[in-house]
């Protein structure tokens, strides 16, 4: 049996977790066209007849700015401990600059088999995918190169196929049924999250969390949390439409989720530079 884990590593918004969620064949993580989506390491695993493959997604890098974004930074940094491998995710519809550059530098002085994946060749001519294969296999001594959409599923099982090879004979780290880390309210923080994020632009995202008050076997409660009453009456909307709205796209993924039908009431509350304050963050396990 071949067992190990995985690091995904790449700026941030380049598709590392909808990439991880096609390798594992559902849904592990959330994601959205906003930066900063992903703030904590999520593993996300895949499983096959003979191998079990531990993918950590994690933040993308970034230059901290307060609390949460240091926290997730050291993530980033304790996520490449251990690891079989790595999985350098780039874009293959952005220039690869200095950014990309910056993480090349780290992955590839680990001393660990780095693995390209140029996501987002879907409706791209092939001319442009292979002048960006060649930019991309400059940025250092990698192992292999694979071209992918994550959103089509172009390329997927050979990359899949790809990790699973750098993988050692090894254990079951998790159980077989089992398909992420996160626990139930983790998870369902998240899906709520991610329906906020796909609903508010600006300042709004960032500012956002979400914290489980209540969960029974049919009632489920929680707080979305924000910084300022201006960010509040957004994410509130004209007459609780918005955050009607949030709810509505959450639920039936939560149902799914839990295998059960769930009442579920959303709150917004203010809880000022809550990104700043280290017992907030610890709280919610950022």
């Amino acid at each position: 049996m071949r067992s190990g884990f995985v690091a995904v590593a790449g700026r941030p918004n380049v598709g590392k977790s909808t990439l991880v969620n096609a390798l594992c064949g559902r849904k592990v993580a959330i994601v959205s066209d906003k930066p900063q989506t992903t703030r904590r390491r999520i593993f996300g695993i895949a499983n096959g007849d003979d191998y079990q493959l531990v993918l950590a997604d994690l933040p993308g890098f970034q230059r901290p700015l307060d609390a949460l974004t240091e926290r997730m930074q050291r993530t980033v940094d304790a996520g490449f401990e251990d690891v079989e491998g790595i999985l350098f995710v780039l874009s293959a519809r952005e220039r690869i600059g200095a950014g990309d550059r910056f993480i090349a530098q780290r992955v590839y002085s680990l001393g660990v088999p780095v693995v390209i994946a140029l996501n987002k060749v879907d409706r791209l001519k092939a001319g442009h995918i292979a002048q960006q294969m060649t930019a991309a296999a400059q940025l250092g001594d990698f192992h292999a190169i694979h071209p992918v959409s994550a959103k089509t599923g172009d390329g997927i099982g050979e990359l899949r196929d790809e990790l699973v090879g750098l993988l050692g004979e090894g254990p079951l780290y998790f159980p077989v049924e089992q398909a992420t880390d996160l626990t139930e309210e983790m998870q369902i923080s998240e899906l709520i999250r991610e329906k906020a994020l796909w609903l508010t632009r600006d300042e709004v995202p960032h500012a956002i969390s979400v914290e489980i008050e209540e969960m029974t076997d049919k009632v489920l409660r929680a707080h979305l949390l924000v910084e300022t009453e201006s960010q509040k009456q957004i994410l509130v909307g004209k007459g609780g439409a918005m955050i009607k709205q949030i709810g509505t796209r959450a639920r039936p993924e939560i149902e799914a989720l839990l295998g059960r039908t769930v009442y579920l009431e959303l709150m917004v509350k203010v809880r000022p530079h809550w990104r700043r304050n280290e017992a907030t963050l610890e709280r919610l396990g950022l």
